[in-house]
């Protein structure tokens, strides 16, 4: 079912975030200038601006258009129907309701790692997914948090100028792994040794870019998070339910086998709490390098938020456990 608004960011009941309007325009800004630097450099080391302009357009389209079937097929979801999950396109259809904007399409995948995301290139064309470990785990006003949250993210369009901020990454990415494989299988010709120089270039650039890239898409994202929250608790009413889910998927991630976890890591930017890494941390002692490659702020900090919010209701906010 979808609503009748035919205009979802301008007519969306979210409350408008300014920073974040700022912050994601800077970034994209910024971001798009290190695009243009980086493929005028690869134009002039690979000579090829054919094959620069080929492989970066649609590295770029493919991203953009089919980021939501990919990270459906990344994280083994599908999408269900009202029939198959009443209780969470109930939710769904009450938020889009109370919120006024588009309902987007839903999804499980199976996994009892407890956790949400939401993807798309933008609110007609967005999937909100959700584990069946969250499900199980949500009482009904906590999920109403959860979801609310996720389409937060779709209502801002944040969760649309992440997945093309992140483009630039992956492309680096991408140009450090191929001029380092073309520099591993060189030969001792000159010819090759100055094919050689210029593969080395290109990874010395790429990985250049991708520091710089990855250091802005990170700040970027923690911001979305606590944005997202803070919309989500103003909607909802119920900054604590919110908290309350925050707690109970943080606590339960921490005890999820590591098998169950790698497929969720690769995402952990797009995931409503990020997926543990495997190491042991208390939260207290986090370094400064630490927070800043976070693709998320830490739990307390996100409650501390929210514990802002509940004052004017009344409402307690559990601590973090």
């Amino acid at each position: 079912m979808r609503s009748h608004s035919t205009s979802p960011r301008s007519r969306s009941r979210f409350a408008p975030d300014r920073q974040l309007t700022v912050r994601m325009v800077t970034v994209v800004f910024l971001l798009g200038l290190l695009y243009v630097v980086f493929a005028a450099v690869l134009i002039a080391l690979l000579k090829s601006a054919v094959l620069v302009v080929v492989i970066a357009g649609g590295l770029l389209a493919s991203q953009f258009w089919f980021s939501d079937r990919v990270a459906l097929f990344a994280m083994k979801a599908r999408e269900v129907s009202a029939e198959e999950e009443p209780r969470l396109h109930g939710a769904v259809d009450r938020l889009c309701a109370l919120a006024d904007m588009p309902k987007p399409r839903l999804a499980i995948a199976d996994s009892d790692l407890p956790n949400a995301f939401a993807t798309g290139r933008n609110a007609d064309h967005a999937v909100v997914c959700v584990t069946t470990g969250l499900l199980r785990r949500m009482e009904n006003d906590e999920l109403d948090g959860v979801l609310a949250h996720e389409l937060s993210h779709i209502a801002h369009r944040d969760v649309a100028v992440i997945t093309v901020a992140s483009f630039l990454g992956v492309l680096a990415g991408l140009a450090v792994r191929v001029g380092f494989y073309s520099g591993l299988v060189g030969g001792k010709g000159r010819r090759d040794q100055n094919t050689a120089m210029i593969m080395a270039a290109v990874v010395v650039v790429s990985a250049a870019v991708y520091a710089l890239s990855f250091v802005m898409i990170r700040a970027l994202s923690r911001y979305r998070e606590l944005a997202a929250d803070r919309s989500a608790a103003q909607l909802t009413g119920r900054p604590s339910a919110l908290a309350s889910a925050l707690v109970k998927v943080t606590g339960a991630s921490g005890r999820i086998p590591m098998k169950d976890l790698r497929t969720a890591q690769a995402f952990s930017a797009f995931l409503f709490a990020p997926a543990p890494s495997g190491r042991e941390d208390d939260g207290e002692g986090e370094s400064a390098m630490a927070k800043l490659f976070s693709t998320h702020p830490t739990l307390q900090c996100r409650l501390d938020a929210l514990e802002k919010l509940s004052t004017g209701l009344g409402e307690s906010v559990p601590g973090e456990s």
